[in-house]
């Protein structure tokens, strides 16, 4: 590790989360496809004003996926075959790794946090377990120098979840490790959940009660039960209804609601939305393909909230 690259460091105390031992209200927000969009990595100019606009709008951390080469229906911005941070034997591709190393540091020169999502169900079918293994230590081993950095191995699915952690801490024990164990309402097994630093669910977003009201409830569950850092990583949000949206609509009041709930726990949280769920050309999906908090009203009113309220 360079001097340039040495960075903030990313730690806990209890159920808090801390930045070189002062308290951090992570706000995070969905940006999947950072590491393959085009308008984000034009150059560091682009990638830094980006980052500049996230910040004053109240983000702090981005949560990124490494496997972004999903095959229909996931026609999700910016999806393509090449789009993976693997090679099918596990090794780690020096271009996508190169862009994810750039981002981590621009991002900790604004204090900023990345989430490192390792793999994610919607690849199907995704690596056998040994080559998951294989291709977690090679990350675990590449990141260990950048320690504003959470490793999610999975995003919605727990495959081997137990060995991948080993992995991880095997290459690095003190890196912060998280899952996010299945889909919405899916709080993870007592096993997992012990084994992690700190937990990441995707909560409630239907069925009869509000999810609003719903999901504050499973997260003060999770920190009864493990007195760890909680993250509401993967909120309700609007969307189109195959791939996590609210039957019937919804309203950015809700989702405020939800993440002062969220907040008013000690917990914290990420805010989700849909702009990365079609191609280019769609109505949901910004012309950058870049989460733009100036995109729609919709999301206009969430980011004011949390521009406004950047700690609790």
């Amino acid at each position: 590790m360079t001097t340039t690259e040495r960075t903030h460091e990313l730690s806990i105390d209890g159920t808090r989360l801390l930045l070189d031992g002062q308290p951090y209200y992570f706000q995070g927000l969905s940006f999947f496809n950072a590491l393959y969009n085009p308008a984000f990595n034009a150059d560091a100019a682009a990638r830094n004003a980006w980052l500049a606009k996230f910040g004053a709008n109240g983000i702090n951390a981005l949560r990124v996926w490494c496997q972004w080469d999903f095959a229909p229906p996931r026609n999700f911005v910016d999806t393509a075959p090449e789009h993976t941070m693997y090679t099918p034997d596990g090794a780690v591709r020096e271009d996508a790794f190169e862009r994810l190393r750039a981002l981590i540091l621009a991002a900790d020169t604004r204090r900023m946090v990345i989430e490192v999502t390792l793999f994610s169900h919607e690849k199907q079918p995704n690596l056998p377990d040994e080559v998951l293994e294989r291709a977690a230590r090679a990350m675990a081993r590449r990141l260990t120098p950048y320690r504003n950095v959470i490793v999610q191995i999975w995003n919605e699915d727990s495959t081997a979840v137990l060995r991948l952690v080993e992995a991880v801490k095997a290459e690095d024990p003190a890196r912060l490790v998280t899952n996010s164990p299945g889909f919405a309402g899916n709080l993870g097994d007592d096993a997992q959940n012990r084994a992690l630093d700190l937990l990441t669910p995707h909560t409630a977003r239907g069925g009869d009660e509000p999810f609003w009201e719903l999901a504050p409830r499973q997260i003060a569950s999770l920190l009864e039960r493990y007195r760890k850092p909680v993250i509401d990583d993967e909120p309700a949000r609007t969307g189109i209804i195959e791939f996590g949206g609210i039957p019937g609509g919804t309203r950015p009041e809700r989702h405020i609601a939800q993440i002062q709930a969220v907040r008013a726990l000690g917990a914290y949280h990420t805010y989700h939305h849909d702009m990365f769920q079609r191609g280019y050309g769609y109505a949901a999906t910004p012309p950058s393909g870049v989460p733009d908090p100036d995109f729609s009203p919709f999301h206009r009113q969430v980011f004011d909230y949390l521009g406004d309220h950047p700690t609790w």
